[in-house]
């Protein structure tokens, strides 16, 4: 999946990038016609700025099979490789070399291969002039050919890239109505289409077609993402109370006709047809039909009914399905957290049934650009301080309480190896990564500085760790908690963005039973006082007083996340 060149340029006129295509120059043979041109290399400045760029290459080979393959170019300029993704890539001075994955080493007679990289620079981003593949020369020919494009759909690989991403103004007005809030209230955040009635606004707020409009009007002459939230399946979040749902566990139906077909008319209008769509589709339903049904501690009914009835399964394939037929909708499937999918019996298991729910009700996995983590969660991106592979006095940090045999301590390493298993089981190998790090920075005073003593293997991990959560199974409004990492394209390899899904200083639940005609119940991980279930180890819920209604506004939360801000505000 790669950008036309029309497209292309649409974004590089506004942001001063650059583009170049390689291609075997064809020379006349004797009584032969044209040679055939052996390779074709498109090489992308996708974003640039004033000490950085963001590239994208595709190579088409023409020539025999290959079973594996590498690039080589060289720079004019100091530009360095900072970081990658579906590909190795070294640099020695100023030659590069990108190499293939294991996973992406096969290149067939007229098949493509795609990868990208964050470069610095300094000065001029001069384009490299020579490009070679195996060894075969790939000179650049600056007329241009057409990209090759193997997504008929159209659809960019990473719909982040090279665009800005939509200001809701309802969030925006709210966050710079706060003390010092209008150092974070110009960023980009979800816009959560929660229940039926959010389709066309609640109480006289914004409805879809409104955010949509007013995401032209921002969009200008450039690229512009949409970022929606799409959450109201039957039985709802049917292990937590606090965002339970407006439809009944056996309201499919309702589901398709009321929420997802409205939805994807509104979106499928050709008024809209320039915004990139970025849809994350259900939190937390398809993690809960792995980890808390059928005998584990974590069970409950409500989601042993929906793993019966196949409702999450069926709505989930439904949506992919009517909103991936959007050229420029972007579907990413929810995918839990590190610390809730990252044990080896939910790990695997949860790649198998997102693999089914993406290939039912008339679903396929080209209905899925690819998934995100961490949503409305508290999940450190990166632990510095500690690795899965410590250990303390003879002891590994994988048997410390809080990693507690898991194999992931963070968000990144937990993205990049997931996005691993679902391409094993059958995703698209272009499958890009979002982790929404709106509220797991987790800086301020009580940031370590260091790893823990060595006193004991828990010691060591507690006392270096940046997630201060009692519990990493703790979900609620949680108490220390920071804005992380500002939203950004490309960060990481396999990681098509870092996003605000979750609008910071929107609570997660009441910290007590509040009557209301939303669909909410009062969940005690929300309640500071409780002391715990199975899926906590049975700890306090390390919960904020006085929180309202899920997804309303709470302006203590949103201070405490500015100051324990991390990078600082």
């Amino acid at each position: 999946m790669s950008r036309t060149r029309t497209a292309l340029l649409a974004s590089l006129i506004l942001l001063g990038g650059a583009t170049a295509t390689g291609t075997a120059a064809a020379a006349a043979a004797p009584d032969a016609g044209i040679a055939a041109v052996p390779c074709t290399v498109d090489y992308k400045v996708q974003n640039q700025w004033d000490t950085g760029f963001t590239a994208a290459v595709t190579v088409t080979n023409n020539g025999a099979p290959k079973s594996s393959w590498a690039v080589k170019w060289s720079y004019a300029g100091d530009q360095k490789v900072t970081s990658g993704w579906n590909a190795k890539i070294t640099q020695s001075g100023t030659a590069v070399t990108a190499a293939n994955e294991t996973y992406n080493g096969s290149l067939a007679t007229g098949g493509s291969v795609s990868f990208g990289f964050n470069a610095s620079y300094s000065g001029t981003n001069a384009l490299p002039t020579t490009f070679t593949l195996d060894g075969v020369t790939c000179n650049v020919d600056d007329g241009g050919s057409t990209d090759p494009d193997p997504d008929p759909s159209g659809k960019v690989d990473n719909p982040y890239a090279g665009a800005k991403v939509y200001v809701n103004p309802e969030w925006s007005a709210k966050a710079a109505a706060e003390t010092g809030g209008s150092r974070i209230s110009d960023q980009p955040t979800g816009v959560w289409l929660d229940r039926i009635a959010a389709i066309n606004g609640v109480s006289g707020g914004m409805g879809l077609r409104a955010h949509l409009d007013a995401a032209l009007a921002q969009k200008g002459s450039g690229e512009e993402v949409v970022q929606l939230v799409v959450y109201d399946l039957p039985g709802r979040d049917c292990a937590a109370l606090a965002s339970n749902g407006e439809l009944g566990a056996t309201e499919i139906d309702k589901y398709k006709t009321q929420f997802i077909d409205p939805i994807a008319a509104i979106l499928a209008d050709s008024k809209y047809a320039s915004l990139r769509i970025v849809t994350t589709i259900e939190i937390d339903s398809l993690p809960n039909l792995v980890t808390n049904t059928g005998s584990r501690a974590t069970a409950t009914p409500a989601c042993d009914t929906m793993l019966a009835n196949g409702n999450y399964v069926k709505g989930v394939g439904y949506a992919l399905a009517k909103l991936g037929a959007i050229p420029n909708v972007y579907n990413y499937i929810d995918a839990g957290h590190h610390g809730w999918l990252g044990w080896d019996d939910n790990f695997a298991p949860s790649a198998t049934l997102f693999k089914q729910a993406a290939t039912s009700e008339g679903a396929t996995v080209d209905d899925v650009h690819g998934f995100i983590t961490n949503t409305a969660n508290y999940s450190a991106l990166k632990e510095n301080n500690f690795t899965i592979n410590d250990t303390v006095n003879g002891t590994s940090v994988r048997q410390s309480k809080w990693v507690d045999w898991n194999r992931y301590v963070d968000e990144l390493s937990y993205a990049q190896a997931f996005r691993n298993q679902l391409v094993s089981v059958g995703f698209n190998s272009g499958i890009g990564m979002l982790i929404d790090t709106s509220r797991n920075g987790w800086g301020g005073t009580a940031r370590p500085t260091g790893p823990g003593a060595t006193t004991s293997v828990d010691t060591y991990v507690d006392g270096g760790r940046y997630d201060r959560r009692i519990h990493i199974g703790n979900w609620c409004n949680q108490s220390g908690a920071g804005l992380g990492e500002r939203p950004q394209a490309a960060p990481a390899a396999g990681i098509d963005a870092y996003v605000w899904m979750k609008p910071p200083g929107e609570s997660d639940g009441s910290s007590s039973a509040i009557a209301n005609d939303e669909g909410k119940g009062f969940d005690r991980m929300c309640d500071p006082t409780y002391t715990g279930n199975a899926r906590n180890g049975n700890n306090l819920s390390g919960a904020l007083p006085n929180a309202p209604l899920s997804g309303h506004w709470f302006s203590a939360q949103f201070q405490q996340l500015m100051t324990n801000a991390y990078p600082p505000l």
